[in-house]
């Protein structure tokens, strides 16, 4: 694992260290951003339809929340496989990058949805009837009250659904989606190469770590209670 250090080590992988790299990060934030497209809405719907919500409606709340617990019961893995021709269907692709996106964000969605969910059932209700009381819509609650006041939390929410993706990404390079995952199966794995193993854990942890901080220093920053 020594030659890690070494020129010849770099010469030989780093620019395909660099490709997936940025393959696993296109993977991510493409992957982030639609499954919040789809995830943002369902959390807030399922506030909204709670029995203590401002719009309750006990039978859409169930079937939106029936939807989303199976979407989180699938191992990524097995979604994965079990809906490539869908895939193909929409991407065009069951491999590579793209192949990667369509799944990544069938899983994450239903993974945000809880998490919006439960960052925004910790509003305080009173703010909620205050807003009520002054004649806001349900859309100018939703925009004015219950995500600024959420902001916080969503965004530590954030930084666990970023850091979920990044993780399944790595579980899609065991499929042919490419990307660091698919770097430590083919080099570290199944030709021995302990040494990209390695480089790869060390980019995944360092990639983590980066994201976690960012999260939680801009939480910290705009959290009122906190000031």
């Amino acid at each position: 694992m020594a030659d890690i250090f070494t020129a010849a080590f770099w010469n030989q992988y780093g620019a395909l260290l660099w490709k997936e790299f940025i393959h696993t990060m296109v993977m991510t934030g493409v992957s982030t951003f639609f499954a919040y497209l789809i995830g943002l809405p369902l959390g807030v719907l399922l506030v909204l339809t709670a029995d203590h919500g401002i719009r309750p409606h006990r039978i859409l709340n169930q079937v939106v929340g029936w939807i989303i617990n199976v979407g989180r019961s699938l191992p990524f893995i097995i979604l994965m496989i079990s809906i490539m021709d869908f895939t193909k269907l929409v991407v065009g692709t069951k491999i590579g990058v793209k192949g990667a996106i369509v799944p990544l964000v069938v899983s994450a969605a239903p993974f945000i949805a809880r998490m919006v969910e439960t960052s925004l059932a910790e509003v305080d209700a009173g703010v909620i009837e205050a807003a009520q009381s002054m004649g806001a819509s349900t859309f100018q609650i939703v925009r004015k009250v219950y995500l600024p006041e959420a902001k916080p939390s969503l965004i530590l929410g954030g930084s666990i659904s970023v850091i979920t993706i990044l993780a399944y990404t790595a579980i899609a390079g065991a499929v042919g989606a490419g990307g660091l995952g698919d770097l430590a199966i083919r080099y570290g794995y199944n030709r021995r190469v302990a040494s990209m193993l390695l480089v790869t854990i060390v980019i995944l942890v360092l990639l983590v770590q980066i994201i976690q901080s960012v999260f939680s220093r801009l939480s910290t920053s705009i959290d009122k209670r906190l000031k």
